[in-house]
Order: structure tokens, then sequence, then C-alpha cells
């Protein structure tokens, strides 16, 4: 399936990008992800074979990556988020999890501290 896009008041809800336009992998990387490009593209993958929702939790305004939150095909919910923008990942929790729910028919988890597509 196609990444869905999620309003979540004052945050907004995409797909992970790096490309021309807009790089998420200098923020990706101050949340400690290794080949942050790489994970971009499993992300990517996940969405188009349905085993994985990842959206980059965003500041509206400028699109820049705030938080992690995503959900997996088992019902695992996790996210992470970058110092001082705990409450992104808050806000985004509930309509994260509703989204998955109609989308992939699963019950998400109790959120957990973690980067989301990942065992």
């Amino acid at each position: 399936m196609e990444a869905v896009e999620i309003n979540a008041g004052a945050w907004y809800l995409r797909a992970l990008r790096d490309d021309d336009r807009l790089s998420d992998v200098p923020a990706l990387t101050l949340l400690g992800i290794d080949d942050p490009a790489g994970y971009v593209r499993d992300t990517d993958a996940a969405w188009a074979d349905e085993s994985s929702l990842t959206w980059a939790i965003c500041v509206p305004t400028t699109g820049e990556l705030a938080a992690l939150i995503g959900v997996d095909r088992d019902g695992t919910f996790r996210g992470l988020s970058r110092d001082g923008f705990g409450d992104a990942l808050s806000a985004a929790a509930d309509p994260a999890a509703r989204c998955a729910t109609a989308l992939l028919d699963v019950t998400p988890a109790p959120l957990t501290v973690g980067v989301p597509n990942r065992t």
C-alpha cells in the first residue's frame, strides 16, 4: 500500500523521506539509527508489502522529523523521539494506532520506546 499521511493536531505524520527535496537522514542519525538511508528504504518496503507502517512525526511548518512511530503486522507498537519532542510522540500515538488498526486489521500493543520496523 501507499503510505498514509495523518494530521495529529499540532503534528503531522508522513512516510520517511530521503530525496532531493527532503531528507530525514540527519534526524534519524540523531535518533541513533545505523544506516539511516537504508532505514528509509526498509520502511518504504514495509509499507509496500504491508508488514509494518512507520511514520515520521513532523513539525507541520517545516516537515522536520521530531519523532518516529510505527506498528508491525503483529501489533508491535514502537516510537522514539528526539530530545525535546516527547510531546510529539505522545500526540501521535492514538492517531497512529487507529490508522494501523484500520489498515493492517491489527490491535496495536501498548506503545513502547524503540525504533519502529526493527526486530
